[in-house]
């Protein structure tokens, strides 16, 4: 099984070596840390030094066009370029949290996913309020990628399936409540699905409310195969044979 979307930032855990301990023993084969800012990205790829198991992708959301980012934007090539950097991302759009700034996200985020092509890199995409403007940006780059914590509807989601990216599911799909991605689950074959927990986030039932785990991953993939009436195991492999595919490890 592989989380192939979580953050492990020292803010938010002072159990790492732990936490990677578990993951083992859960069964775990492979995690991707994913950066947001210069300094998670940064932080993403020591990780992936000290563990076997971690992977990184490296990124910048919206929140760094509070800062000037022209020498960020710099640094972000080079990162990519290291070792067991398996991506470009999480990037992408926010329209919940920034509303006036969209043309500057769109020229940050195209500047990425350039860089991504530049190296032969899947994309992580982030798409908050924002799901029509990011497919029509990546609808003719030519990239392949996954679209993190989907929340769209399934006919969106067939449309991204067309242009090359997989369908990341996290804990959200384990809430009552999450009618639309349940139905995404329902509807989309297994091979273009994606597991994640989004650590520290979103964390999944039974223990939504505390903070997340990558090796709360299973939960997830429990409920997929509860969905779609198959196999735990046949979520695993095939889930995982999707990561492996897309992600150059």
């Amino acid at each position: 099984m592989i989380d192939t979307h979580c953050h492990l930032e020292l803010a938010d855990y002072d159990n790492i070596d732990e936490i990677i301990n578990i993951c083992k023993k859960e069964g775990l084969k492979k995690i991707i840390v994913s950066g947001h800012d210069l300094k998670s990205s940064i932080e993403a790829i020591e990780l992936t030094k000290k563990y076997d198991i971690v992977y990184a992708t490296v990124g910048f959301l919206p929140d760094i066009l509070k800062e000037n980012t022209n020498n960020d934007i710099k640094k972000l090539e080079i990162l990519i370029q290291e070792k067991k950097v398996v991506g470009v991302g999480e990037i992408g759009l926010d329209y919940y949290w920034y509303k006036d700034n969209k043309e500057e996200q769109k020229k940050l985020f195209i500047d990425q996913l350039n860089l991504a092509k530049k190296y032969n890199k899947p994309v992580v995409i982030h798409s908050r309020d924002s799901i029509n403007d990011c497919y029509q940006i990546l609808k003719d780059m030519n990239l392949k990628g996954t679209m993190h914590c989907y929340s769209g509807s399934v006919e969106i989601a067939k449309e991204f399936i067309k242009i090359g990216f997989l369908i990341s599911i996290g804990g959200v799909s384990t809430f009552k409540n999450a009618k639309t991605i349940k139905n995404v689950i329902k509807e989309i074959p297994l091979e273009y699905i994606l597991l994640e927990t989004d650590s520290p986030y979103l964390t999944p039932e039974p223990f939504r409310g505390k903070k997340n785990y990558p090796y709360y991953v299973k939960y997830v993939a429990q409920n997929i195969a509860l969905i779609k009436k198959i196999s735990l195991e046949k979520v695993t492999l095939i889930t995982t044979l999707n990561a492996n595919t897309l992600f150059d490890f």
